[in-house]
C-alpha cells in the first residue's frame, strides 16, 4: 500500500495510527495499475478502527480478519477488516484451507493448541461435565461458573478463533433469546461470537420435560410446523440482527437445504453417530440374512427404539417393517455392505449444497469424531479432488485429546528410540553426563 504514497497521495491524518498498520500490505499488479492514478487519500473505515481498538495487536492487523479496500469518491481508498477465520495475522492465509475447531471448554488446552485452531465449540455439557466439575481439568477449582470459563476462553483466543456458544433455551421467546445473546456479547467480542442454534424436531417448551422424563410419545419425524421450524426462525432472526449462527444438530442430508435458508455461518455434519448406527444396522441385518434367526431383528427393533429411530408407539411394529426401515436408512446414507464406508455422505451432500448456494461465507463443520478410523477417513475426505474448490469451507471439529493421537505413528517411537540410543553413545562435554539427547532434543 505504501506504493501509493507520493506527492499527490496522503494518509488521512485522523486515521494515521491505523493506516500505518497496513502500509506494507501488497496488491496484485492488475489492482495496482487500476488504482495508481486514482488514489488521493488512504484511510481506515470505522470497523477497521473498532477491530484494532478491540484487540489492540502490537502491530499490523489481528488474525481472523481479511483486509479489504474500497475506492470511494474523491480518490479515497478505505481499508476495512472483514471477519474471516481462514486468515492469520495481517490478512495472510492460514497454512491450509482446512480449518480446525476445538471441541473443548478447557482454557488451558485451548491455549496449548491455539496456533492450530480457527474455532472453539462450547456448550453447557462440555463446560460443566468436562471442565468445571473435573478437578484434574479445573486445577485448584479456579473457575466456578460458566461465565468465568467463557470469559477466559475469549481472553485466551483473542482474535484468532471464533467462539460458538449454545443457547440455554431454544424454546424461549425472541426477546429472551436476544437478551441472552447480549449477555454473551459482554463475555465475547462481537467479532468472535457465534450463536449455536440446535434443531429440535418435535420438541417444544411444553413437552421437553416429558421427553426427558421418558413419557414422550411422538417420533422424531412428527413435529408440528411450528416446532420444526422454530430453530430456523431463530437463526434467521439472529442473522437479521447481525449475528452469525452455527446451526447445529444436523445428522441427515435432508436437513441441509432447509437449514441454509436461515443463512447460517456454519452448518454441521455429525459423523460418529451415523457411523456407529450404520455399522450396527448392517451387522444385525447380515446376522439375520446368514442365520434366519429373528432374534437379530428383535435386537434391531430394540436398538432403533433406544436411538429414537422408532417412536414409543412403534415399539411393536413387525420385524418385516424393522428390516425394511433399517435397509432404507443404510441405502439413504450410501452405506455399502462389505465395502468402503466413511459415513461422510452427509458431508458430501453439504458441500454440493454449499457449492450451489448463494452463501459464499457459510462453512461446513465436520464434527463428532471418535475411534481409530474417523479422523483418518475425514482427513482423506477433506483433500479429495472432487471438493478441492470447497476446501476453504471445511472446519474439522475435534476434542484436542482425540486429535492428539493423530500427531504420531508407530515409527515415531521406533525412530526416537534409535535417536536416543545413538545420542547416549556420544559424550556430551557441555553437560558432563553423556545425555546429549535430553540437551539437544528437549
Amino acid at each position: 500500500m505504501s506504493a501509493f504514497l507520493d506527492e499527490e497521495t496522503r494518509i488521512d491524518p485522523a486515521k494515521q495510527a491505523y493506516v500505518v498498520r497496513i502500509l506494507e500490505d501488497s496488491f496484485s499488479l492488475d489492482v495496482f495499475l487500476k488504482l495508481k492514478d486514482k488514489v488521493r487519500i488512504l484511510t481506515a473505515g470505522d470497523r477497521f478502527v473498532d477491530v484494532i481498538d478491540t484487540y489492540n495487536p502490537p502491530q499490523g492487523t489481528p488474525a481472523g480478519f481479511r483486509i479489504a479496500y474500497t475506492l470511494r469518491e474523491g480518490g479515497v481508498l478505505t481499508a476495512d477488516l472483514i471477519r474471516d477465520i481462514n486468515c492469520g495475522e495481517n490478512g495472510k492465509p492460514r497454512p491450509t484451507n482446512v480449518l480446525f475447531s476445538a471441541d473443548v471448554a478447557n482454557p488451558y488446552e485451548i491455549e496449548t493448541i491455539l496456533p492450530l485452531i480457527a474455532n472453539v465449540t462450547t456448550n453447557p455439557v462440555i463446560i460443566y461435565d468436562r471442565f468445571l466439575t473435573d478437578p484434574k481439568a479445573n486445577a485448584d477449582g479456579k473457575f466456578k461458573t460458566r461465565e468465568e470459563v467463557i470469559r477466559e476462553i475469549a481472553r485466551v483466543v483473542g482474535s484468532r478463533a471464533d467462539i460458538s456458544v449454545e443457547l440455554n433455551n431454544p424454546f424461549a421467546s425472541d426477546l429472551e433469546i436476544l437478551e441472552e445473546v447480549h449477555f454473551f456479547e459482554e463475555l465475547i467480542p462481537k467479532y468472535n461470537l457465534v450463536i449455536k442454534v440446535p434443531h429440535v424436531g418435535p420438541l417444544t417448551g411444553n413437552n421437553v420435560r416429558s421427553f426427558a422424563a421418558g413419557s414422550f410419545e411422538k417420533g422424531y419425524d412428527e413435529p408440528t410446523v411450528e416446532s420444526a421450524f422454530r430453530p430456523h426462525h431463530i437463526a434467521a432472526m439472529l442473522y437479521d440482527h447481525g449475528y452469525r449462527v452455527n446451526f447445529t444438530l444436523m445428522f441427515e442430508s435432508h436437513q441441509i437445504a432447509l437449514a441454509l435458508q436461515a443463512k447460517p455461518a456454519f452448518i454441521n455434519c455429525f459423523v460418529r453417530n451415523r457411523y456407529f448406527v450404520n455399522a450396527l444396522l448392517d451387522k444385525k441385518l447380515k446376522c439375520f440374512e446368514v442365520t434366519g434367526d429373528e432374534i437379530y431383528l428383535e435386537e434391531l427393533r430394540e436398538y432403533m427404539k433406544s436411538q429414537y429411530y422408532l417412536s414409543p408407539r412403534e415399539s411393536e411394529i413387525s420385524l418385516f417393517e424393522v428390516k425394511r426401515r433399517a435397509q432404507w436408512i443404510l441405502h439413504n446414507r450410501e452405506w455399502v455392505s462389505d465395502g468402503y464406508n466413511d459415513a461422510l455422505d452427509e458431508a458430501r451432500a453439504a458441500l454440493r449444497q454449499l457449492r450451489a448456494a448463494n452463501l459464499p461465507d457459510t462453512r461446513l463443520i465436520i464434527c463428532s469424531l471418535a475411534g481409530e478410523q474417523m479422523y483418518a477417513l475425514t482427513d482423506k475426505f477433506v483433500v479429495n479432488e472432487a471438493y478441492g474448490d470447497m476446501a476453504g469451507r471445511i472446519v474439522v471439529s475435534v476434542a484436542p485429546d482425540y486429535l492428539a493421537q493423530f500427531t504420531a505413528s508407530p515409527e515415531v517411537l521406533a525412530y526416537n528410540k534409535k535417536f536416543f540410543l545413538a545420542a547416549e553413545k556420544e559424550p556430551d562435554e557441555r553437560k558432563g553426563n553423556g545425555h546429549a539427547y535430553e540437551s539437544d532434543r528437549g
